[in-house]
């Protein structure tokens, strides 16, 4: 169901007042050719109603001729800012940058972050945003998750599928994502709400089960039979099953790169207002499938890139795929119990 202009406005009101912008400072929202102009116009809107100075960048699109889907996380690597220095320019020089277009994966948006620019990217259809509406209580919950992750060694999951995976962890900082940006040089999703880190570069082992109903993106498809990775030392060295399987193979193979296989990020959701099912009411091309990233109780991990944490593999290739029904150990305390996040008094 559609969502009014008022009511756009006033969560990006909401969202830009938890970000701290403030009277004077300067926004630039970055476009390109899949913006929706609803996104676009209430966002002005609100910059404005809240005192900053706006400008708009819109850039081309690029590796379209490269990718399998329209999805903007189908292909990374080459982005419009990639050998545009007045573009990179114009954003370093931006207390706050809304990214609109998606800007991910990439040595530009490190170096404007760098500078104490913020970077918040809200790309997903406007009727998810409002559902998603980050608040205080989300940050609270997916930061107190963060530090779990800091002072343990090993991230083990199991399920009853088959999944059976050890990661050694602590290489690589924990992010947490809870959908603004309230501290200078940070970068944050709207929506979002989970929490992640990378194993130890070569140190995961074991066996993944994407079982019956667990998500694929950025295929946007739910599994219809099981599907077994085997890991050894940081990379899936098999993928087998039925035609979801060879599907995946098929996907991987076409990038024709080793790191593609590598184990990325882990981690698990905390969003209790999205959903699973969601995936099934809306168009693939529409959304980029951050209901799957974030319901709450999932056990999301990613092959591919690690650039994103500070690593060196920059692999075109992402796969993020959360799993249900999980159990996630972080050393010997579970944090995710059958898919049902243990808080520890901490409230959703």
């Amino acid at each position: 169901m559609a969502i009014s202009d008022h009511e756009l406005i006033e969560a990006w009101k909401h969202v830009l007042t938890l970000s701290k912008l403030e009277k004077g400072q300067h926004v630039t929202i970055l476009t390109g050719a899949n913006t929706y102009p609803q996104t676009l116009r209430t966002a002005q809107v609100a910059c404005q109603a809240l005192g900053a100075t706006i400008s708009r960048l819109d850039l081309l699109p690029v590796n379209g001729e490269k990718a399998l889907s329209r999805d903007p996380l189908a292909y990374l690597g080459v982005t419009p800012l990639t050998g545009n220095a007045p573009a990179l320019a114009a954003l370093k020089a931006s207390d706050l940058v809304l990214d609109l277009m998606t800007l991910l994966f990439s040595p530009e948006q490190h170096e404007i972050l760098a500078g104490g620019t913020k970077i918040l990217l809200a790309v997903e259809p406007p009727e998810i945003l409002v559902r998603l509406l980050p608040s205080v209580a989300d940050r609270q919950r997916v930061t107190a998750a963060a530090a779990l992750i800091e002072h343990a060694s090993l991230m083990h999951v199991t399920s009853p599928a088959g999944t059976a995976l050890s990661c050694p962890i602590g290489e690589f900082p924990a992010i947490s994502e809870y959908g603004f940006v309230d501290e200078p040089g940070r970068w944050d999703h709207w929506p979002s709400g989970f929490v992640l880190t990378w194993p130890n570069e070569l140190g995961s082992n074991g066996k993944i089960v994407i079982d019956r109903g667990d998500i694929l993106l950025p295929h946007k498809s739910y599994a219809q039979d099981p599907i077994e990775l085997q890991v050894t030392n940081g990379f899936v060295t098999s993928i087998e099953g039925g035609v979801d399987a060879a599907l995946l193979r098929d996907y991987v193979e076409q990038f024709n790169d080793p790191e593609a296989y590598a184990i990325s990020h882990i981690g698990w959701g905390l969003q209790p207002r999205a959903r699973w099912s969601t995936l099934g009411f809306l168009d693939r091309e529409s959304h980029i499938g951050m209901d799957a990233r974030a319901y709450e109780g999932n056990f999301l991990f990613s092959m591919g890139p690690n650039n994103e944490a500070g690593g060196d593999r920059t692999t075109a290739c992402h796969l993020d795929i959360p799993l249900r029904n999980c159990t996630v150990r972080l050393d010997d305390r579970v944090v995710v119990e059958n898919g049902k996040v243990l808080d520890r008094g901490v409230s959703s």
